[in-house]
């Protein structure tokens, strides 16, 4: 198929209504016997030989993490005022991430700011996960 085929039929598919194209969809499907995933891309096969090198680099490429309020514990307002001098949160903000826990204090943290978080917190009784 030449370029331009491609071009004028990519401005054709634009130019179809959202009913338009799932019904093109749909016949595409039936046309050439495509069921379920086979339209959704799949990622790239990994490299032969780079089986734990490939498992490393997936750990070493996450940077920002999310914090997590799991638990208040029995010191709730302790835990209170900790939030509110680590986050610079309101006292209604801070107090609604206590009483609505599981609730997400911060996100996109570094790995560093996230171990902070949660070991001042966990040291007043309020219990943590980082992910």
């Amino acid at each position: 198929m030449s370029e331009d085929k491609v071009q004028q039929l990519m401005a054709m598919i634009e130019s179809l209504s959202v009913t338009e194209l799932a019904s093109l969809i749909k016949q595409l499907k039936e046309r050439f016997g495509i069921t379920g995933q086979a339209l959704v891309a799949s990622p790239a096969a990994p490299v032969a030989g780079s089986g734990a090198a490939g498992t490393e680099a997936k750990t070493e490429e996450k940077t920002e993490w999310t914090v997590t309020l799991v638990a208040v514990g029995d010191k709730k307002i302790q835990v209170l005022k900790e939030l509110r001098a680590l986050t610079q949160l309101g006292l209604k903000e801070a107090k609604d991430i206590i009483e609505k826990t599981p609730s997400v204090i911060k996100e996109n943290a570094s790995r560093e700011e996230a171990e902070r978080l949660k070991a001042k917190l966990e040291e007043v009784g309020a219990k943590v996960e980082i992910k």
